[in-house]
């Protein structure tokens, strides 16, 4: 029998994840976190059928899993009966699926609520969902949004309008808005100047209705980024940076390909290590361009090459890597454990937000090449925020500009200023997530004490 909704039984939390990127995976770890930290507290997770599939590959959780207070449900992806998607164009599969929230959320969670005999006691959602202030209201329960990009990411969010009345040149930086004066207006994340999409009018209402919320989460750690941090704390009712997600607790080493056996023989801080992330392909022009730019570099590289090698990259680097002389490329590679590797010297990266953070977390310099959504910022953030690596110039490989931006953090003058300034802010994380003083650690209990209390 459930307990009454005032006792640790009675607690019900419902769980939003936007089903797309790398959003719904993360939010499960911290759900995961908060579930083990309150056994009682029943989490229902939400998302589509094919994000629970890869989320939950064991089954829907519950009796006789990791966590058996958490449950995954699906809701509606918004594609009508028969329908085929066109290739693999993301932003159609997101704008069918926005068009179909919030009532496919809301039609599951009232089912949901009677099947495990407990009304909703609190929503934990993606950032992404301004829709579940007004249904938390309505419930007269606590929303928490948790926001997986980096917090300069969501500050442009909430200076939205600010942003668009500015006028100037691409390379103008945005000196008026505290926390994002060394951004450019070319920086800036597209969605911000678009008025009409469905994306980006998901965004623009989410950054209005933010400070609504009993507490923002964020996948980062205390004084990463002071100005910004003390922005979002004045315009929120709570800001709790819980972060480095990937850090609490470490993944478990898995190397299937033999990645980190081969660092072991390069020598320390040699190796550039590659990597765009799970969903991104550089163009073909652009692959090339990198291939030479490493060669021209000299230096050992792994690369982790989430799609088909032996089709796409040039042969001559892949026999390299084969012969053993200065490579190795595999499908996957555990990226953490790479990153920390005393060999690698060099993170040739997309800045996804993760990404960055790894980085970080390793201590090593980035060479960025951004691509979409809030990478702009990062990389941009990379080399003239915190002045831990160098973005290619133009803001695609080309062999000249990415050997200059490998030269800069391999071998340039400024090569040891960016290691210690990334090695500063690997102690900051490390120092965050320590037990039990560290910040993110009591942010945590904060953020178990809001949702479960």
């Amino acid at each position: 029998m459930a307990g009454s909704e005032g006792s640790p039984a009675g607690k019900h939390v419902a769980v939003f994840a936007f089903p797309f990127a790398t959003h719904a995976a993360p939010l499960l770890s911290l759900v995961q976190r908060i579930a083990a930290a309150s056994p009682a507290t029943a989490f229902s997770f939400f998302s589509t059928e094919k994000s629970n599939l890869a989320c939950f590959p064991g089954g829907r959780g519950g009796e006789g899993s990791e966590c058996p207070n958490v449950m995954a449900y699906d809701v509606w992806d918004g594609a009508p009966e028969g329908y085929v998607p066109s290739g693999t164009n993301l932003v159609e599969a997101v704008e069918i699926f926005l068009r179909a929230v919030p009532g496919n959320f809301e039609s599951v969670l009232e089912a949901v609520e009677r099947e495990r005999g407990r009304k909703i006691t609190c929503l934990l959602t993606d950032g992404f969902y301004w829709f579940a202030a007004d249904m938390a209201r309505e419930r007269s329960v606590p929303w928490v949004p948790v926001w997986t990009a980096s917090p300069c990411a969501l500050l442009a969010h909430m200076e939205t309008d600010s942003i668009r009345q500015i006028r100037g040149t691409s390379d103008m930086t945005l000196d008026a808005i505290p926390g994002l004066s060394t951004m450019r207006m070319m920086d800036m994340i597209k969605e911000i100047f678009d008025t009409t999409a469905p994306l980006p009018t998901m965004v623009y209402r989410m950054g209005q209705v933010l400070p609504q919320a009993a507490a923002v989460v964020s996948n980062s750690f205390g004084n990463m980024d002071p100005i910004v941090e003390r922005e979002l704390r004045s315009k929120l009712r709570r800001f709790l940076d819980v972060g480095p997600f990937v850090l609490s607790p470490p993944p478990p080493l898995s190397d299937e390909h033999g990645c980190i056996p081969w660092l072991d023989q390069q020598e320390t801080a040699s190796v550039v290590y590659v990597s765009f992330g799970s969903m991104i392909r550089p163009p073909p022009h652009e692959v090339t361009a990198l291939v030479n730019a490493l060669d021209k570099a000299a230096s050992p590289f792994l690369w982790s090459y989430r799609s088909d090698a032996e089709a796409e990259v040039p042969q001559a680097l892949l026999e390299k890597a084969a012969a053993g002389k200065r490579g190795k490329v595999v499908p996957w590679a555990p990226q953490l454990h790479v990153l920390r590797h005393r060999a690698v010297g060099a993170f040739v990266t997309h800045c996804g937000w993760n990404s960055v953070l790894e980085s970080m977390i390793g201590g090593v310099p980035m060479v960025g090449r951004p691509f979409f959504g809030d990478q702009c910022m990062n990389a941009r953030a990379v080399e003239a925020g915190w002045r831990i690596g160098a973005a290619v110039e133009g803001g695609a490989f080309t062999e000249e500009a990415t050997a200059a931006a490998l030269e800069r953090v391999l071998a340039g003058e400024e090569k040891e200023g960016m290691r210690e300034r990334a090695g500063a802010l690997k102690e900051k994380a490390l120092k965050a997530v320590e037990e039990p003083q560290g910040s993110s650690t009591k942010n945590f209990e904060a953020l178990v004490e809001i949702v479960t209390g």
